[in-house]
């Protein structure tokens, strides 16, 4: 190692290196965290007043962290928000945790980690080492984030380092967190690498090491777009089930479950939401046009999970077909907006993409009810969770589970509503065959496509 790399690795080894967390969000706030209660002097920056304000009294607004971790730190001056990149330069090592959305052509949107790295450019002094965290595209680390940073003259592995380390946040996971979730990790150059695994092993238990960014950029992205494929077959296949009547895709895959070596059981349901599994696969895409290679598969597994909720809503106006009723008049109370179950997160929730896809139908008296989310947007439209009692399942037309929320009492909110559309196989435990009646289930073989 050279004499700034040497500087760094003791400075880890001692606790004394200060850590700087760019972007407090689902994998900026935890991972600062978990630095603060590791004894390290940590900053975290967010261009996000609110969340800055939150934090300087020690008020958490992440789910996955216990309140009280977030308060003590604050209390202990361990950890300290601020809504700027000044003091910087004071900082041993820097994460980058933006966000990395796509535009409306799907194509990556790389300009909060090229603002992000411009900011540290202007604090940039020698022997920092800078590990960027947002899921993104092959050669982003190297191709976008290094020539910022060598535009102020100072040579990578040299003076500053630099690494591509992915999260691998599960929001809602009651077992896997920042701490104890293996993470892969891969440097410019090898004391990049070894100095950015040095830096995340002081919070998290286990550290691969891999050759190089561009190896960890693509992992990431197998990771997210192994789900996306196999979750597009089942959506597939359970569509067909519902096209050919008589066959069960929740059944199908139980049974096919059952064999103890190469497979893995999906599920179907309404889309898929959350950051990484939706965009990942347009951000390889988009990449593998530039060497003249379509990725025809990936893609079309990934428009496979973009019909869903359009799906669904035909699902819907089947069932408004049977009713005395028009569009405009059925009320339809939609249970979980989150983008999975257990949790308070909406990004790209395929349950809002529902209800703005059945409003732009027609329908108008839309309502929804979800634990986690008091108030959300549907398109033009702000909305607020409304009380799940029996008043609001029987004034209701239709009930859309489009989330499978725990907290929900399934064989309640059957036996209370008139009709219940499960796009989550939520009500499976309910062997009534009075009560089945009354249930429309995504994938079941009882659906039919108009």
């Amino acid at each position: 190692m050279t004499g700034l790399a040497q500087s760094l690795e003791a400075k880890l080894h001692s606790k004394e290196a200060k850590v700087g967390v760019v972007g407090l969000g689902y994998v900026g706030l935890p991972l600062a965290i978990e630095f603060a209660s590791k004894g390290f002097s940590t900053v975290g920056i967010d261009l996000d007043e609110r969340k800055i304000a939150s934090l300087i009294e020690g008020k958490n607004y992440i789910q996955d962290i216990a309140d009280d971790r977030v308060a003590e730190a604050v209390a202990n001056k361990s950890f300290r928000a601020q809504a700027g990149y000044g003091g910087v330069e004071d900082l041993d090592v820097i994460y980058i945790c933006v966000p990395t959305p796509f535009t409306d052509n799907k194509e990556p949107d790389v300009s909060y980690i090229r603002s992000a790295a411009g900011e540290i450019a202007k604090h940039l002094r020698d022997g920092q080492l800078i590990i960027l965290k947002s899921t993104t595209y092959p050669n982003t680390t190297e191709g976008v984030v290094q020539p910022v940073l060598e535009a102020t003259g100072k040579k990578v592995g040299k003076e500053f380092f630099l690494a591509f380390s992915p999260e691998r946040i599960d929001p809602g996971n009651k077992k896997f967190h920042t701490a104890n979730t293996p993470i892969v990790t891969g440097g410019v150059t090898a004391d990049c690498t070894a100095l950015a695994v040095l830096a995340n092993q002081q919070v998290i238990e286990q550290v691969i090491a891999v050759s190089s960014p561009k190896v960890a950029e693509m992992e990431k992205l197998l990771e997210n777009i192994f789900r996306s494929v196999n979750i597009a077959l089942v959506n597939e296949l359970a569509r067909l089930c519902d096209r050919m009547g008589g066959i069960n895709m929740w059944e199908v895959v139980d049974a096919a479950a059952t064999k103890p070596f190469g497979f893995m059981p999906f599920f179907p349901g309404p889309g898929i939401g959350g950051h990484c599994i939706l965009i990942d696969p347009y951000y390889l895409s988009w990449l593998a046009r530039a060497y003249d290679f379509e990725t025809k598969f990936i893609t079309l597994a990934a428009e496979t999970n973009e019909s869903m909720p359009f799906y669904v809503r035909d699902m819907v106006i089947h069932e408004v077909a049977h009713l005395p009723k028009s569009i405009a008049n059925v009320n339809i109370l939609v249970l979980g907006v989150a983008f999975k179950k257990g949790v308070d997160d909406t990004r790209h929730s395929p349950a809002l993409r529902v209800i703005e896809l059945l409003m732009a139908d027609g329908a108008r008296n839309i309502t929804y009810n979800d634990p986690f989310v008091a108030e959300t947007e549907a398109g033009k439209f702000s909305m607020k969770s409304v009380e799940l009692n029996d008043a609001s399942l029987r004034a209701s037309d239709i009930v859309l589970i489009t989330t499978d929320h725990a907290e929900y009492d399934y064989d309640h909110i059957v036996r209370t509503a008139s009709l219940v559309i499960d796009t989550r196989n939520a009500t499976k435990n309910i062997t009534d065959p009075a009560l089945r009646q009354k249930i429309v289930l995504l994938g079941s073989g009882l659906t039919r496509e108009n």
